[in-house]
């Protein structure tokens, strides 16, 4: 990140803007179902504090245990910062829907955000939107996120517009860790019930559900011991077999390779149910499936280039400082959002 440019270089009314953007905070919420992370960023780009803490979620952990977590990852950033130079902050949250819709959560955030010390209003917005923002500063576009679950979003004017899937794993989330998980069993019982030899695939499905990688003479044997080994648990746990399906496509594994096609397709048949085609406003990826090395985040940016091929192509970077730049806009001395970005949220390579 460059450094902020001081006084000398600057006029008197230049100087006089520079010591508000030196002295005025924002902050930043990234809240997810594992972790909440908090970030305090000087306008200048100085990055003050960062807090980190378990997972944030109401709709995941309840609205209580969700505020302790925030709570404690907003004392964390702002350990050494005076809470009364934050002018403003933002929570970016799966769900923000339901919690500005239900009085009892607003509440305990409300009271999470008072026992932090701070008394400078707060929003609350879609994980969507902050991932967007996490990847650029241009104010419409889309971000399409595939993580343990899967969803595209058309932003405009920095406000989430349509959304496509995001529908949960029992009706939707295609191209997901989720779906990956569920479709690598499925294969492997289509095989079991063919008679078929394991594959790598399904070895490593079958180790991992079963702890062994052995079929039973019988195979219907081992097909019962791995429905029982589904269904005693969380559907949403089938994501988890997520990294197995990479690896192996990795090593060419041709039903890996295939799921990762199919699940691209879907990943881009999401996209395009709101977003028109020849559309090139920026694309950001989010999500671990698609931001890390993988063979599902190289399909899809080849499919949305095929797609849409004069669109931007970033991926989703820190998701705190993204909100703590939304929190900014708000403010009047921020007159240039896309140098204020800059400085705020070190944005990946494309």
């Amino acid at each position: 990140m460059p450094a902020a440019a001081g006084p000398t270089s600057m006029n008197a009314a230049s100087i006089e803007g520079w010591v508000r953007m030196s002295g005025s905070v924002v902050v930043g919420l990234d809240v997810g179902g594992t972790s909440t992370r908090a970030t305090a960023l000087a306008l200048d780009g100085r990055r003050l504090g960062s807090g980190r803490a378990g997972g944030g979620n109401p709709t995941s952990h309840g609205a209580e245990r969700a505020a302790g977590e925030l709570l404690a990852a907003l004392r964390e950033a702002l350990a050494d910062v005076d809470p009364a130079r934050v002018r403003g902050g933002t929570i970016g949250l799966a769900g923000a829907g339901r919690l500005l819709a239900d009085p009892a959560g607003r509440d305990a955030f409300d009271r999470a955000w008072r026992d932090a010390g701070l008394r400078c209003p707060y929003a609350v917005h879609g994980d969507a939107l902050v991932a967007y923002a996490s990847g650029t500063a241009s104010p419409d576009g889309t971000v399409l996120i595939a993580g343990t679950g899967a969803i595209a979003a058309r932003v405009r004017e920095l406000r989430l517009d349509r959304v496509a899937d995001g529908h949960g794993w029992l009706l939707g989330d295609a191209g997901s860790g989720f779906w990956l998980g569920r479709e690598a069993v499925r294969r492997l019982l289509a095989d079991l019930d063919r008679g078929h030899a394991p594959g790598r695939l399904a070895t490593g499905v079958l180790t991992e559900l079963l702890g062994s990688a052995e079929v039973a003479a019988r195979p219907r044997d081992t097909v019962d011991a791995l429905v029982q080994a589904v269904t005693r648990r969380p559907p949403v746990e089938l994501a988890r077999l997520a990294p197995l399906v990479v690896a192996a496509a990795v090593d060419g594994e041709p039903v890996a390779g295939g799921l990762i096609d199919e699940a691209a397709a879907h990943l881009a048949e999401s996209a395009a149910r709101i977003r028109p085609a020849g559309d090139a406003s920026p694309i950001v990826l989010g999500g671990g499936l698609l931001t890390g090395d993988t063979p599902l985040a190289a399909a899809v940016r080849a499919q949305v280039g095929r797609q849409w091929p004069d669109a931007p192509l970033h991926s989703a970077g820190d998701g705190a400082a993204a909100a703590a730049w939304l929190a900014a806009l708000d403010l009047p001395e921020v007159t240039d959002p896309v140098a204020t970005h800059r400085r705020l949220v070190p944005v990946p390579p494309a």
